[in-house]
């Protein structure tokens, strides 16, 4: 066959997202984008994308983050964006003690499941202002203004908290479409953030394997954003 001509001369035939960086889907309307959302929530409402290894890492993320601080909190506040049914904010709770961390999804469901808000996560409540220690999300992909996304999640952390960004090679441009409209490559990630915040923020990253029920293991980046004053 032709692709096995090209790949004997070194050449592979490849989808044209998977030459890209950066992808993001453009809609008629916020409504198209909410419906798409809500539409893709219900078809995966069983399934859970977070993994314990991956959220254990998380926790210890935020528990070095806290030491690391002069002034200890009453409680540990938290919130996990794009939550679907809960497992993710239910685990960190379970792992982290004297917390209370809660998830938010957009949609309807979400009534449905313990410690989870409906709400847009582009969106900012008032009170959720500088309010957390931590925010968590393995869902920017779903997003469809991801920097006015991320600039919410920044406000809703304390001067000295973490944003926690989980990122893998499903949330990369061949995998985006109309129900993850974001991707970009994990290795762009970086510039990315640098591009769309600069010197507002301070990046690290951690790089492990998910614990997860698929035949091959997926590598997965955790980004750590915290606010520079």
């Amino acid at each position: 066959s032709a692709s096995k001509i090209l790949k004997d001369k070194g050449y592979e035939v490849v989808p044209r997202k998977k030459l890209i960086d950066y992808y993001l889907h453009r809609y008629n309307s916020y409504e198209e984008y909410k419906e798409s959302q809500i539409k893709l929530n219900k078809k995966k409402i069983e399934l859970t994308f977070a993994d314990e290894k991956t959220l254990e890492k998380v926790s210890n993320i935020v528990k070095d983050s806290l030491q690391s601080q002069e002034v200890q909190p009453n409680k540990i506040l938290g919130v996990c964006h794009g939550s679907r049914n809960g497992f993710e904010q239910n685990f960190l709770n379970k792992i982290i003690t004297n917390s209370d961390i809660i998830g938010t999804d957009i949609s309807d469901t979400a009534l449905k499941f313990k410690n989870t808000v409906h709400w847009d996560f582009h969106d900012q409540k008032d009170e959720w202002i500088g309010k957390f220690d931590f925010v968590y999300s393995n869902s920017l992909d779903q997003s469809w203004k991801p920097k006015h996304a991320l600039t919410t999640w920044l406000n809703q952390i304390k001067n000295d908290g973490v944003v926690i960004i989980e990122h893998t090679i499903y949330h990369s441009p061949e995998h985006a479409n109309e129900g993850d409209p974001f991707g970009v490559r994990p290795v762009v990630m970086p510039y990315i953030l640098t591009e769309w915040f600069g010197h507002k923020i301070s990046i690290s990253h951690y790089l492990q394997e998910k614990s997860t029920v698929f035949s091959s293991k997926i590598k997965v980046w955790l980004f750590v954003l915290k606010k520079n004053f």
